[in-house]
């Protein structure tokens, strides 16, 4: 079969595809000929080493297929079925802990750039109704993690404000969960294309960061001075004293991405003064995914995807999310 590995640290000109021999199934596992995996940010750092992982690693934690064989123990899924991953298959419920955060696929041991792979039955959800592999493939990450700020930390509610920040799949999978909740969106980015893509997509009100640098302030006028009460917190330190600045009292912000940077000075008299609070997500649960396909199926909720490429191409797909030109997810069809 055919696989995607990464033959050596430092770059994509060592993410490599090779030929293997397919893997034997084992107690409590499942066989699935994979159909597709979607690109993340935890991918790219990866393949380019930032993460380190042993030589010959198959990397891409997101994957989606239809089950080939079913192990003597396993009552929960049959041949035919179509399974989607879960990002952290230790994480059953509840809140996370170093046990439950531990067995990544694509970092911790290998993941989804296969054509086949075997994995245990538990680390495995069905796919919503009427969702194509591709379509079922961004959702362990970005999707669960949009779903577990707003619905599991933020608790948003019809008439809340959410502010989301570019148009990777994380934000645009928040935006679109909190249209289906009723909630007002504010969103940001730097391109005009782009912000007239979110228009399209249901958003509510736009902002060119670039145009406006005080964008906090513009979200805090744009809801009557009221604030919003969650933020997607993608850029992390560059861009948290603005999203603090937005805020309600009493505001939440789910603190997801480091895109502009790690270290800054923030308004801490303006945090604790407002009550706001901050949650690191680190996307979510077996139960909060179940819950999420749930909504998904009753919503009618459809992933905006970008772009998508052949595993033969996955050099080619990964340059492409580094050159930050999508709208939504990158998704390789496998």
């Amino acid at each position: 079969m055919k696989v995607a590995a990464v033959t050596k640290a430092g770059g994509l000109e060592y993410l490599k595809i090779e030929d293997r021999g397919e893997p034997p199934i084992g107690a409590g596992e499942l066989k699935v000929r994979i159909g597709a995996s979607s690109l993340n940010f935890h991918d790219y750092a990866v393949v380019t080493g930032m993460i380190p992982v042993d030589l010959g690693r198959i990397p891409m934690s997101d994957g989606a297929g239809e089950v080939i064989e079913v192990a003597p123990d396993v009552s929960d899924f049959k041949p035919g079925d179509g399974v989607v991953s879960l990002f952290f298959p230790k994480w059953e419920a509840g809140e996370p802990d170093l046990p439950k955060l531990s067995g990544v696929p694509g970092d911790n041991r290998d993941g989804f750039g296969a054509e086949i792979i075997v994995g245990p039955a538990s680390a495995f959800t069905r796919i919503p109704r009427d969702y194509s592999f591709s379509e079922a493939a961004t959702l362990p990450c970005a999707a669960l993690t949009a779903w577990r700020a707003l619905m599991t930390k933020a608790r948003i509610k019809p008439g809340d404000w959410v502010l989301t920040q570019g148009t990777g799949g994380v934000s645009i999978f928040a935006i679109q969960f909190a249209k289906a909740a009723g909630a007002g969106v504010i969103s940001t980015s730097s391109s005009e294309e782009k912000l007239e893509g979110l228009k399209n997509l249901g958003v509510d009100h736009v902002i060119n960061y670039k145009e406006n640098s005080k964008w906090g302030e513009e979200a805090k006028r744009i809801t009557g001075g009221r604030g919003v009460d969650e933020v997607i917190e993608i850029g992390g330190a560059g861009t948290l004293g603005q999203s603090i600045t937005a805020c309600s009292i009493g505001g939440h912000i789910s603190l997801i991405g480091i895109l502009a940077g790690l270290a800054a000075e923030l308004p801490i008299a303006q945090l604790f003064s407002q009550n706001i609070t901050i949650d690191g997500i680190t996307v979510g649960s077996k139960e909060e995914q179940e819950d999420m396909i749930r909504a998904i199926e009753i919503n009618r909720i459809k992933p905006i995807i970008s772009d998508a490429f052949k595993l033969d191409d996955i050099r080619e797909a990964f340059a492409h999310q580094a050159a930050q030109k999508h709208f939504g997810k990158i998704v390789l069809e496998i």
